[in-house]
């Protein structure tokens, strides 16, 4: 299979890599906005490097994996449906609901495939979690609570492309939510704080988030993240039902300390960042974007799940701004 990879940042550089030892790819064509990092990235991995889109488009390519600047999602995924590509896209599809619905409806509408890249899906502690709720294990589910948390804040230059923290970092926990409970959020009270570096502020941005959303069987489920957690990256769930409650992320490289006496103590080596803490989930998603191209497996998130996300997202935002709850049926998503 012949794969084509737009963008090698971060993200981009470590799907090159797991695209390169795959099995099923033989050959894979990279390209960015910036040529010397396409072209190290190339070097690194024995990937080809080319020019620019127009080139890695036309370069014979049977399904592409989207992991530019998140301005470009969109048009990329308009140019891949237009191309009859199949298409894995890094979330988000877009910084707002219009350019997502659009480029939704173009690939709807050639009828392509895309993937969105969910990959808290494809980590054994969260499938675990979604299979214990769905068996009835846990009793009925009285209350959910998710944290993510960064151990530094992004470059100040990221934050006024991120989308904000409710659409950039929380969108993950909003996706579990639904995924693992297997129900939909109806109604979101949010909170922000930019208390935090000036940066946050001059972004129109908050570097501490909090949610408190309504599921549709009345289940309650909370949503903390922030970017100032010097402790390490901390990623959990938490569900509790009239049975039996459960922990997702609890480990031994968890950045938390007990306060007890007789608790645990600090970590000796704590997350330090995303990719450590989910790498066997991305190589897992792209493996299943793969299978799906070959027509061997379901898409385990279209763009309609990510969209989903996406809406919760935007009723926190509104909320937020505007100090009240928010109905999601008020939020656009046809």
């Amino acid at each position: 299979m012949r794969i084509g990879l737009i963008g090698t940042g971060r993200i981009g550089s470590f799907h090159a890599g797991v695209l390169t030892r795959h099995p099923e790819v033989e050959t894979l064509v990279v390209t960015d906005t910036d040529p010397d990092r396409a072209a190290a990235v190339a070097d690194l991995t024995g990937a080809k490097a080319v020019a620019g889109t127009a080139e890695l488009f036309g370069a014979g390519v049977d399904a592409v994996v989207i992991a530019s600047a998140t301005a470009a999602h969109a048009g990329l995924i308009g140019r891949a449906a237009r191309s009859g590509l199949p298409a894995f896209c890094e979330k988000p599809v877009a910084l707002d609901l219009a350019g997502t619905l659009a480029a939704l409806h173009e690939a709807e509408r050639a009828g392509s495939v895309l993937q969105l890249g969910f990959m808290r899906r494809f980590d054994a502690g969260y499938t675990a979690a979604r299979a214990a709720v769905r068996s009835g294990a846990l009793g009925r589910l009285h209350t959910v609570r998710t944290v993510t948390s960064d151990p530094a804040p992004p470059p100040a230059a990221y934050l006024p492309l991120s989308g904000g923290l409710y659409r950039d970092c929380l969108v993950h926990d909003f996706d579990m939510v639904r995924w693992v409970t297997g129900r939909e959020v109806v109604r979101v009270y949010a909170a922000g704080s930019d208390a935090g570096p000036a940066m946050f502020r001059a972004a129109d941005d908050v570097d501490t988030a909090a949610a408190l959303l309504t599921l549709d069987d009345g289940t309650l489920a909370t949503a903390t993240a922030t970017r100032c957690n010097g402790a390490g990256y901390d990623v959990r769930m938490e569900l509790a039902g009239e049975r039996d409650q459960i922990a997702v992320g609890l480990d031994a490289r968890t950045p938390l300390t007990s306060a007890q006496p007789d608790g645990p103590g600090a970590p000796a080596a704590p997350w330090p960042g995303f990719l450590e803490r989910f790498a066997p989930a991305y190589e897992a998603e792209l493996d299943a974007f793969l299978r799906l191209v070959r027509g061997e497996g379901p898409n385990p998130c279209d763009g309609r799940e990510a969209l989903h996300a996406l809406r919760i997202a935007e009723a926190c935002e509104v909320s937020r701004r505007e100090g009240r709850p928010v109905d999601l049926a008020r939020i656009p998503g046809a």
